[in-house]
């Protein structure tokens, strides 16, 4: 049987991944340059860090005390809110790989406003939910996977960002973090 917490866990997964599926621009026929090897070598090793936290679970006899499963909701609610607000500020920017439509402009409202890549942030908020709730030690695995993933993606963005935009965009890693909020 499955407990109030999963149920609030799957929950969170599901608005998180909401805006993603659903709500994200797909398919956009507009010329762009795309990085598909930082891409697909990072969307498998999110995977993988979710795989991880999956399959490393509490044992039943030593369930997630009560500070756990808020801190797990809590990490879950921040992660759907990143991955709402994020797809709406990108609009038409959206893209699932790492790369920039001939017309892209930067995006500096909304969640881009506190860190240049929340949809990362998103993703980490979201694995660390998972964590919290049902991966023992604090998802030591699961957090090497992501950050590989992370170091790959947001250096290739940030390039890519760069030759684009040049001064602005400097200016802008300048004043605004990655992908966490005071940490540079």
């Amino acid at each position: 049987m499955l407990s109030a917490e999963r149920i609030v866990l799957g929950a969170c997964w599901l608005a998180w991944a909401w805006p993603f599926a659903f709500r994200a621009p797909h398919y956009q026929k507009r010329p762009s340059i795309t990085a598909m090897a930082p891409s697909i070598t990072g969307l498998l090793l999110e995977v993988l860090a979710v795989v991880i936290a999956l399959a490393f679970r509490l044992p039943p006899s030593h369930p997630p005390g009560p500070v756990r499963i808020l801190a797990s909701m809590v990490a879950g609610l921040i992660a759907a809110a990143l991955s709402w607000t994020s797809v709406q500020h990108l609009g038409k920017q959206f893209r699932v790989n790492a790369g920039l439509y001939q017309d892209h402009e930067l995006v500096r409202t909304g969640p881009y406003r506190v860190v240049r890549h929340p949809i990362y942030s998103s993703v980490l908020a979201i694995l660390l939910s998972t964590i919290l709730l049902l991966t023992p030690g604090g998802g030591r695995r699961c957090r090497c996977c992501y950050s590989w993933w992370d170091r790959d993606r947001v250096r290739t963005e940030d390039k890519l960002l760069a030759s684009r935009f040049g001064p602005e965009f400097a200016e802008y890693r300048k004043k605004v973090p990655a992908y966490l909020p005071f940490v540079r």
